[in-house]
């Protein structure tokens, strides 16, 4: 029996979506091997699948510091002189991990979404003082 064999062991079969009872393929999973397909115990995580994921949604647990926070009087927005002063020596937004950190260690998708969410409500609150400048200078 080959390891395609649908009665193979650590074999998922995927049914035929018209539901003739058919057997639509099968595929054989290793879980926690060196050669895994889908990893549990050596990736370091619960779930660790080579090759990538597509699906039509993915759902994230409450992510405990969401940047809500942003706009809170107590909040210290930086300046947009100091923002163009980080990037200009840093190359790359403060507060946002870099391309190299991104490279080394990968990306938490709850966690970027809460820095780019931060960064979104930080230029509004930009945009909305750059914009009473202008009315004050265009004020009659």
């Amino acid at each position: 029996m080959g390891p395609n064999h649908p009665d193979a062991p650590n074999t998922i079969e995927f049914w035929d979506p018209h539901g003739n009872g058919q057997a639509y393929f099968t595929m054989p999973v290793r879980i926690g091997g060196s050669y895994a397909d889908v990893s549990v115990i050596n990736s370091g995580y619960d779930l660790y699948v080579a090759g990538g994921i597509r699906s039509t949604t993915v759902k994230v647990d409450a992510y405990s510091n969401w940047p809500d926070y942003v706009f809170a009087p107590t909040y210290k927005l930086m300046s947009l002189k100091a923002t163009e002063e980080y990037i200009n020596e840093n190359q790359h937004l403060p507060g946002v991990p870099s391309a190299a950190e991104i490279q080394e260690t990968g990306i938490d998708l709850a966690e970027m979404n809460a820095i780019l969410l931060k960064k979104i409500e930080e230029l509004t609150l930009q945009l909305i003082d750059l914009q009473k400048q202008v009315d004050t200078i265009n004020k009659p």
